[in-house]
């Protein structure tokens, strides 16, 4: 049995009623998930909500709704547990600030699944992560309001795509069924706003292996 195969037989296994099964999944699965949270995380809720906390009770959603994947989810196991911690994020993002979540029209997420928004103001925070030589962090107050600005401006889905295939790190088809999109068309989009972004970055210097990296 190859690896694919053995990764089929586990949900098999899961979606049965394994409960071992499932928690070898969650936990091959974890890295990514606690990736998706720490972006999508409302910078006001740092040091209140802990990513483990998220995952945690999602695992224990996931473990009470695992038929209902069986039944009705037409995506991968990995989008079903992603859409669930999402909802969990959300929840805990209501419960600690209610009507002061974030204005929908400030952020980069398309938000199919309940999965909450990736504020354009992290997607900057984290581009400008990969500068580490002393030159190019001083770059980062200049160009952060220029990048922002340019995301802002995209097409909500392309930005989510962007999001979904450069910061979290989703395949084609994953992000296709994030999306609700077929997977050539979440193809197409993805090269449509990787080319924008990589025009707006090719413009200044200091992003020169950024853009080789994207």
């Amino acid at each position: 049995m190859d690896e694919s195969e053995g990764m089929d037989e586990m949900v098999r296994r899961a979606v049965s009623g394994d409960s071992q099964a499932l928690a070898t999944l969650f936990t091959i699965h974890q890295e990514r998930l606690e990736r998706m949270v720490c972006l999508r995380l409302d910078p006001r809720l740092r040091g209140r909500i802990d990513p483990g906390d998220v995952l945690q009770e999602a695992f224990i959603e996931a473990s009470e709704r695992v038929g209902e994947y069986a039944r009705e989810t037409k995506v991968s196991l990995f989008v079903w547990l992603r859409g669930l911690t999402g909802q969990k994020l959300v929840d805990l993002t209501r419960h600690h600030l209610g009507t002061k979540m974030r204005s929908a029209g400030k952020e980069v997420s398309f938000d199919r699944g309940g999965v909450p928004e990736a504020s354009t103001d992290s997607l900057v925070l984290h581009l400008l992560g990969r500068l580490n030589s002393p030159s190019q962090a001083a770059i980062r107050a200049e160009t952060r309001l220029v990048i922002q600005e340019a995301l802002n401006a995209m097409d909500p889905i392309d930005r989510e795509i962007l999001t979904l295939r450069h910061f979290e790190l989703l395949s084609n088809l994953e992000t296709s069924q994030s999306l609700g999109l077929s997977p050539a068309a979440a193809s197409t989009r993805h090269l449509r706003a990787i080319r924008r972004l990589k025009a707006i970055l090719d413009a200044i210097p200091e992003f020169a292996d950024v853009v080789k990296n994207l």
